[in-house]
């Protein structure tokens, strides 16, 4: 791998292929910094956990190996996972057609398919990583349900009386 070098990623989220962003990396930088631009490219905050897995299906990538996680580098991670901070790009990605699932955020579990889609040459004061394509709209990382109750009961018991009262929206 040349010093010349880049790699153009497809990052899309599962289930989603009309949404999409590529980007283009140092293959030279970690696993990391291919994280926070996936986040980034998708307007998403990086404030969570993360990993990369071979495992191509949600049932399969906690079983299959390599699998990259964030939580190795502090040492938290199951016997056989790697690091992503120490990991290279070119490393975890060997050639051309390499696709792997990226999990962000254990809670919420978005899942991104990353193709690794072409190798390409660096450009002249250039910064990476950037982005190069992007289809579709991102989708919102902390959606907003109109629907949600979350903003507690509509109602309440007066504890001297026993009565429901009834809670304006």
């Amino acid at each position: 791998m040349a010093g010349t070098d880049t790699f153009v990623f497809r990052a899309a989220p599962a289930g989603s292929a009309s949404i999409y962003r590529d980007i283009e990396v140092d293959p030279a930088k970690s696993l990391y910094a291919l994280a926070e631009a996936i986040v980034a490219a998708f307007d998403f905050d990086f404030d969570h956990a993360f990993g990369f897995y071979t495992g191509l299906t949600p049932a399969k990538m906690h079983k299959a190996f390599p699998k990259y996680e964030l939580f190795a580098d502090s040492g938290d991670a199951a016997p056989g996972v790697l690091g992503v901070k120490k990991t290279r790009v070119s490393q975890a990605f060997p050639e051309a057609g390499h696709t792997m699932l990226f999990l962000f955020d254990y809670g919420d579990d978005w899942l991104f398919r990353v193709t690794l889609r072409t190798i390409g040459k660096k450009s002249p004061n250039t910064r990476y990583p950037r982005v190069v394509a992007t289809r579709g709209e991102a989708p919102a990382q902390y959606p907003v349900d109109e629907d949600d109750d979350d903003d507690g009961p509509r109602f309440g018991i007066n504890p001297l009386t026993g009565e429901k009262t009834w809670f304006k929206k």
